[in-house]
């Protein structure tokens, strides 16, 4: 669909109306546009008998309790209470907070040190598939299988409230409880530090599991580690809102586009040439419905692209207009200041001040006026959805889950760019955004004293990006967390939640998505949220971004994660980049990630 522009539009948003409509939108809430259907259509679990047999079952002496199942994990998901909690053998107390002001403790997630027992000679894997097949063979529906840790701070002693003991609190009421009604978990920014054992972590579906069968099945899988003489490692279950076989939103390196026919939006990079043409990969379900082969050929039709679909760009064109109004309201108050030194000056006072007021002044004023064009420029040039097709397709294999021999996920598409579209090509780079400071983001990457620091926040911005990543890279880190454990700092920028730094782990994770015809496993690299930041590392929409290390290093595309999409992934899972370039090269031996001179790549543009 195309936007309708207004007539002289140069002119009007150098006026009053304008600026009211801009100062409007600044005061609107942000909300998500839906960039395609996403329904869970992919998805259906044909073991209904299996689901009412296990809700019908009563509950045992191995359920936890309902407080606890939807609150010991607060601080993950929605409102920071997802996901639930179905049993753990871990023998941490869990304290129920009672009125709303109570303090409740909030979770992270956490790397397993580097010297663990699990870490060497492979032996995670083979305990990782052990348990796979122990939890098949009890019929339970996994999603994932993870090797972490958990912290949180407890609170300090002498912050504590009595405790007030309330008979008639008891299972009746406890069954009234509506849990959407609970405020939203608030964080305590004081306590004592606590960490957990490392943790086997099972992710299962609606309703498959109740704590007697998790009972059973714990016992199974701490027996195979009594085997190995791996004691201090506990088990825990939690029930995962994930659905569906690949969330329909995607983004990658920076430009967000969708397939001109489609309903599905993701978004562009990295970016690629073979011989003068200029290419870029992206998730293959942005833009196809079914899952066959695709190759394009001279003589049929093209599988065009967009920048953008409507809704999106219609949304990106609300933003523009939202921080015009935000600087419109700000420039008030250096305005006013201003204004009163002029008055100090005149009356013979020092103008130092004024100088100072004033450059600040042109500033706001200068950067309004940049936003007003950069406004014009984009409705007046990208209104009409045809001026916002920039590529189409060159080849498109079909999705696959535990592809041999490494039993990772594929989902890639080849696309050729419209070079004309692309004249101020920068190359691989990665925006590092807005959201952060240089120096609050290099504290990110480097948390800990003493470790020397081989990043340094490019002047721009723009982080290059100049090699890859490879598996055997993965364990061997390059930097420390607070304790001192080596670690893997990772950046990706999306398009739900920005710039986000998290922490790449050595330990594999398995993972399972469940299709109509049946069920496929994978292995995936996950990704935890940064310790010492609030949020999650990725949501729903960022799935297909680019993941790269602090050092300018592809390391992997985002494909899902544990827990509902929408609200933030506990765990983030991709796919190694190394091994999608590979199938790329293998298609196109030409295939390279370099520019070096890109002025002679873009000579042949008009």
């Amino acid at each position: 669909d195309d936007i309708p522009i207004e007539l002289d539009l140069e002119v009007y948003v150098h006026t009053d109306a304008f600026d009211r409509e801009c100062v409007l939108q600044s005061t609107k809430p942000r909300k998500r546009v839906p960039a395609s259907d996403e329904s869970d259509s992919e998805y259906e679990d044909s073991s209904n008998n299996d689901i009412s047999r296990a809700a019908s079952l009563e509950s045992d002496c191995y359920e936890v309790s309902k407080i606890e199942a939807h609150l010991y994990y607060a601080g993950f998901g929605h409102k920071g209470r997802e996901p639930k909690l179905i049993y753990r053998t871990s023998d941490d107390e869990f304290v129920e907070p009672e009125g709303p002001e109570a303090y409740t403790r909030l979770m992270k997630i956490f790397d397993v040190p580097e010297n663990h027992k699990m870490g060497k000679d492979g032996l995670w894997g083979r305990i990782r598939d052990r348990t796979v097949e122990l939890l098949d063979q009890r019929g339970i529906k996994l999603t994932s299988v993870d090797f972490v840790r958990f912290t949180w701070l407890n609170k300090k002693p002498e912050g504590e409230m009595d405790e007030d003991e309330d008979d008639a609190k008891g299972d009746e009421e406890e069954a009234d409880l509506d849990y959407e009604k609970i405020p939203s978990i608030k964080p305590v920014e004081d306590g004592i530090r606590y960490y957990t054992k490392p943790t086997i972590w099972i992710g299962f579906l609606t309703n498959t599991l109740t704590g007697a069968v998790a009972h059973e099945s714990a016992k199974e899988i701490l027996a195979v580690l009594q085997q190995h003489n791996i004691s201090n490692v506990d088990i825990a279950y939690q029930l995962d809102s994930l659905k569906g076989v690949i969330d329909n939103l995607s983004t990658a390196l920076s430009i967000p586009i969708s397939g001109r026919k489609t309903r599905m939006q993701g978004t562009l990079g990295p970016y690629f040439n073979i011989g003068n043409k200029l290419c870029a990969i992206t998730a293959r379900h942005n833009l196809f419905l079914h899952n066959e082969e695709y190759n394009y050929h001279e003589s049929g039709r093209k599988i065009e692209v967009v920048v953008m679909k409507t809704p999106a760009f219609t949304k990106y064109l609300t933003s523009i207009q939202a921080l015009i109004g935000t600087l419109n309201k700000t420039i008030d108050s250096p305005e006013r200041t201003a204004n009163k030194l002029r008055s100090v000056v005149e009356a013979g006072g020092d103008g130092a001040q004024l100088e100072v007021a004033e450059g600040e002044l042109t500033k706001n004023r200068r950067e309004i006026l940049a936003l007003k064009k950069f406004f014009v420029d984009l409705k007046k040039n990208w209104s009409k959805s045809k001026d916002r097709i920039i590529c189409y397709v060159l080849w498109a294999p079909p999705i696959g889950v535990g592809v041999p021999p490494h039993r990772y996920t594929r989902d890639l598409c080849v696309i050729e760019l419209y070079k004309d579209k692309f004249k101020k090509l920068l190359g691989n780079i990665l925006s590092l955004g807005p959201e952060y400071s240089p120096a609050k983001f290099e504290g990110f990457i480097y948390d800990r004293d003493g470790v020397p620091s081989e990043f340094k926040y490019p002047d721009d911005g723009l982080l290059a990006l100049k090699r890859m990543l490879t598996v055997a890279d993965v364990s061997n880190p390059n930097s420390k967390n607070l304790d001192g454990d080596r670690i893997h700092r990772v950046i990706k920028r999306g398009s739900r939640t920005n710039t986000t730094v998290g922490t790449l782990i050595r330990f594999m994770s398995h993972v399972r998505k469940y299709f109509v015809t049946g069920k496929l496993d994978s292995l995936e690299v996950p990704i935890l949220s940064h310790e010492n930041e609030p949020g999650t590392f990725s949501k729903g929409g960022d799935s297909g971004s680019l993941i790269v290390s602090a050092l300018g290093e592809f390391v992997a595309l985002l494909t899902g994660g544990t827990s509902n999409g929408t609200y933030g992934s506990d765990i983030t899972f991709a796919t190694i980049l190394e091994w999608v370039w590979e199938l790329v090269v293998e298609k196109f031996p030409d295939a390279s990630l370099s520019f070096d001179d890109l002025d002679a790549f873009l000579a042949d543009v008009v």
